[in-house]
């Protein structure tokens, strides 16, 4: 009866948890959060410091002390707590100025296609501690697509390729349901970490993964550029010790995440290969749309499309095609129960 009484003054969520970057959606304001999925911890005290943005600058640069932790690994829950802490900070941000002593909203959370019950429980109960009176999980393959306005109800396929930090997720839908599906530990990071090592044994230089990420997204490509580009890159000489600088280009970069590349389209290949017929035929029609950070990477579209042969286009705003498909569940109930097979 409290927490019923409680969400009437409580703005429902649609969240997207992100290996990342979490999002939030309401439905009268749209995105009203956009924040990395860190949180920095006290060990001494096992205090939370603080959560998103600001604990996200501190990563690599904390004393002994202080801990800058990702609670999610490949989208799934790592750390119990510090996830709770972090939906929660992000629940109560999005109601701090709203007329609530304690937000109890209704809470639509997307999810990995190859996340276990066990670990549906974890960000189910993890969003319950954090205030919320009723969640509901969707598979982020599916959210995504739903997002990007694609028909998922009808009778006809849609393939969806879903690339984030932690997992790339590759999927057909038809009639509201995932029919064929692939997850890889393989996406945005993969990447990340792909540029760490390839600078580390080209130029005997360590970098972080911030500097790997600001790489591949000012200068990474999946094809060779008309105009190269290149940027001047530091991190720490592994001879010396003594920090050190080197400018790389577009080309070495591309070589750098050809690998991680080709393996994601290998797997949209197997996806394809083992759809049933009717639907690979749809598929060649409407072509295969992408999701998620990945899809911004230069040339990908075009790669795809070479290698598959089948046309392949780029969402709008594929960063947020997720959390806007978590909005639209929020506001239509009977397609949230229809995808969520809940009554």
């Amino acid at each position: 009866m409290l927490n019923k009484l409680l969400g009437k003054f409580s703005q429902d969520l649609g969240i997207d948890l992100g290996t990342k970057n979490t999002l939030v959606y309401t439905i009268d304001k749209g995105i009203v959060l956009s924040e990395p999925s860190v949180v920095a911890v006290n060990t001494r005290t096992d205090e939370i410091l603080t959560v998103g943005e600001e604990a996200r600058k501190m990563v690599g640069k904390t004393p002994s002390h202080i801990q800058a932790i990702k609670p999610l690994v490949d989208g799934v829950i790592s750390d119990f707590e510090a996830s709770e802490k972090m939906i929660k900070y992000f629940i109560n941000k999005v109601h701090v100025n709203k007329f609530t002593l304690a937000p109890r909203p209704r809470v639509v959370i997307g999810i990995p296609l190859d996340i276990t019950e066990v670990e549906k429980k974890a960000v189910e109960d993890a969003a319950k501690s954090a205030g919320a009176r009723e969640v509901f999980l969707i598979e982020e393959s599916m959210a995504a697509a739903i997002g990007a306005k694609m028909p998922v109800s009808e009778p006809t396929a849609t393939m969806i390729v879903d690339i984030g930090g932690g997992t790339t997720e590759i999927a057909v839908i038809s009639l509201g349901g995932v029919v064929t599906w692939k997850a890889l530990k393989l996406a945005g990071n993969a990447m990340d970490n792909d540029i760490v090592e390839y600078i580390r044994e080209e130029f005997n230089i360590l970098i972080g993964e911030q500097t790997a990420e600001e790489v591949k997204i000012k200068i990474g490509s999946s094809t060779a550029l008309k105009e190269p580009m290149e940027m001047e890159v530091r991190g720490r000489d592994l001879f010396s010790g003594l920090p050190n600088a080197v400018t790389v280009n577009s080309g070495q970069i591309q070589e750098a995440i050809d690998k991680t590349i080709k393996q994601i389209i290998d797997n949209i290949k197997s996806t394809i290969e083992s759809t049933p017929p009717e639907l690979v035929a749809d598929i060649y029609k409407q072509g295969i749309y992408i999701t998620g950070g990945g899809a911004l990477l230069r040339g990908l579209d075009k790669k795809i499309a070479g290698i598959t042969k089948i046309p392949v286009r780029i969402a709008d705003d594929p960063l947020t095609c997720v959390v806007r498909g978590t909005g639209i569940l929020l506001a239509d109930i009977e397609l949230l129960k229809k995808v969520t097979g809940r009554d």
